[in-house]
């Protein structure tokens, strides 16, 4: 059983007799205190969707829920759900697009690394890898001669999500992008 200073983003936890998966986490060290930081989290109840905010101590002890974690790749949309596949069985799991916004910043039908976090077999959340490939479908002009380390632009990815991204970078190039602080780590391997 975690702390709740071990506890991570994606995390399933038992809390007040249902399972939560934990979205958010936002560390404070309050002033005047003895020791201890305080861990707000966003958690969203499997079964129903629900949205709740809670705040524990560092020490407070966390029941993990049971869950599986199982490799999927994106496959198609259907209206306002998107269908991910098992690699394994090839089972498709649903989710909403609200219930995925922040991931489908990231996934395109080359994406690879994405795992399904399955709770009573029930696909609840998409966990990412570290880094994914995207492709850039706009930016202004890459400048001859702008080096890695020069001055940024932004860049509007294939999927919409929007990065600085160095001078001699351009249109159509694959990059590198860092999936927890939504930046650039470099060019996609070819």
């Amino acid at each position: 059983m975690p702390k709740a200073s071990d506890v991570k983003k994606n995390s399933a936890i038992e809390y007040n007799g249902g399972t939560y998966i934990v979205r958010d986490i936002e560390r404070s060290v309050p002033q005047g205190r003895a020791g201890g930081s305080i861990y707000r989290m966003r958690m969203y109840d499997v079964v129903t969707g629900n949205k709740i905010d809670e705040t524990f101590k560092d020490s407070e002890m966390l029941p993990e829920a049971d869950l599986i974690r199982r490799q999927v790749m994106f496959s198609y949309i259907d209206g306002d759900e998107y269908v991910f596949m098992d690699n394994e069985d090839y089972t498709p799991y649903n989710f909403s697009k609200e219930s995925i916004a922040d991931e489908l910043l990231f996934i395109n039908e080359e994406t690879v690394g994405i795992q399904a976090i399955l709770v009573n077999d029930a696909a609840v959340a998409l966990d990412m890898p570290t880094s994914v490939e995207l492709e850039i479908s706009e930016t202004d002009p890459s400048i001859k001669g702008g080096s890695a380390t020069s001055r940024t632009k932004p860049a509007i990815l294939t999927t919409g999500l929007t990065v600085n991204v160095p001078e001699h970078i351009s249109t159509g190039d694959k990059i590198k992008i860092n999936v927890e602080e939504r930046k650039f780590m470099g060019r996609a391997d070819k």
